[in-house]
């Protein structure tokens, strides 16, 4: 074995680690798990000889947040993914402006709407002048991505780092994976999970059974969510550095530009449609234009962001109440049973991940209302809040027992 040799297993054993973590109780990851060390070094000959193939991917549609097309890779393909995006990521880190928030580190949807809001109160003098809002949208993003330019624009970045010390792995293994990642359509080899009804009301330019050669990536990997930034990062720099705007967020392919001159926002906009026509085969789309005075608050995020205050979007109000009544019913059923612990676990699990969000934003009452009205009087003996309703606890009493009866 020669230097990256021992290095791409090395790297293969934590893009595995990587790839199970927050997924080890997944049947795929369970069965991986079942010997992996001989399958990690299955998966690095396959690798090394250039003989490695995608495997077949899980397809089923979400209805929530929003209706969705998902196409879930293999346990084994998410290690080559972990691998690519170990290798590549760091580099795109370098070229991505600070204010692209989508899959990155110390980024994400809270820091997005904090750095929205601050655009707002720096551009209005905290509020003491005029500035508008402007939010756009990308039509059918993932569904449009040209794999032809998307594999040019990662080729031009690693080469361009080709001979200094931040490539520290071998080229061209590199881009013979990702060619196979990028060009592969997961419609070919895939097992449909759920019944054609799931698909009857998703837009087909929402599905990549729909769309054209070589054009779409997959919802659900990992590598899709780092190509849909390197794919705009290019737009990214136009903005900032070519029209020169200082106020400019994007999350994957909604953006948002504040400026104090309307008429100028208003002007932008061809141009922005020009050059992801243009550049980019992209198209805004036309139905989520969005331009108000900074007064009217703008919907970002999930969030709704106003002057001196953020709320959280209904959808995700209702989405909160929906998934606790789910449990009420559950829970009215198990009445008279001993429950698992693990369905203790997965409710607090749940319901915790939806006051962490909810506790960023002017929540306390609707945080007060859902835990001391909604949440089902058959668990108040078992279960405690905190004094700002930011969580739910076991008390001490129930913590170890194994089943509880209610």
């Amino acid at each position: 074995m020669d230097y990256f040799e021992n290095q791409l297993l090395r790297d293969l054993f934590q893009a595995y680690f990587d790839a199970r973590r927050n997924k080890r109780s997944t049947i795929n990851a369970l069965d991986f798990e079942i010997n992996y060390e001989k399958k990690i070094f299955e998966l690095y000959k396959e690798i090394r000889d250039r003989k490695y193939e995608i495997g077949p991917s899980i397809c089923f549609v979400v209805k929530e947040p929003t209706l969705r097309e998902i196409f879930a890779a293999d346990f084994r393909d998410r290690i080559v993914h972990h691998l690519l995006y170990n290798y590549i990521n760091p580099i795109f880190e370098r070229l991505f402006i600070n204010d692209s928030y989508s899959c990155r580190k110390r980024k994400g949807t809270l820091y997005g709407i904090k750095r929205v809001d601050h655009f707002i109160r720096s551009c209005s003098k905290n509020y003491n002048q005029d500035c508008y809002i402007l939010k756009l949208d990308i039509k059918s993003y993932f569904m449009s991505i040209d794999h032809l330019i998307l594999f040019q624009k990662v080729k031009e970045a690693l080469f361009r780092y080709k001979d200094t010390t931040i490539i520290n792995f071998d080229l061209d293994f590199v881009l013979i994976l990702l060619e196979k990642v990028i060009f592969n359509d997961p419609t070919k080899n895939c097992i449909i999970k759920g019944s054609k009804e799931d698909w009857k009301n998703l837009p087909k330019d929402k599905s990549l059974f729909f769309t054209d050669k070589n054009k779409g990536l997959p919802i659900g990997n990992l590598t899709s969510q780092l190509f849909g930034n390197v794919y705009l990062n290019d737009f990214d720099h136009f903005i900032k550095c070519k029209l020169k705007i200082k106020y400019y967020g994007r999350y994957v392919d909604d953006f948002v530009i504040v400026h104090p001159d309307k008429e100028y926002l208003k002007s932008i906009v061809p141009q922005l449609r020009e050059y992801l026509k243009s550049n980019l085969f992209l198209n805004l789309h036309p139905k989520k234009i969005y331009l108000q005075h900074y007064s009217k608050g703008v919907s970002f995020l999930g969030a709704i962001i106003k002057p001196y205050r953020i709320y959280i979007k209904n959808r995700t109000k209702g989405n909160f109440y929906r998934k606790t009544k789910l449990w009420n019913d559950f829970w009215q059923k198990q009445k008279g049973k001993k429950v698992k612990r693990e369905d203790f676990n997965k409710f607090i699990s749940n319901i915790n991940s939806y006051l962490g969000l909810t506790r960023h934003y002017q929540t306390y009452k609707l945080r007060n209302k859902l835990i001391e009205k909604n949440i089902s009087s058959l668990l108040k003996p078992y279960i405690s809040v905190d004094d700002d309703f930011k969580k739910i606890i076991f008390k001490s009493k129930v913590k170890y027992r194994k089943y509880i009866s209610l």
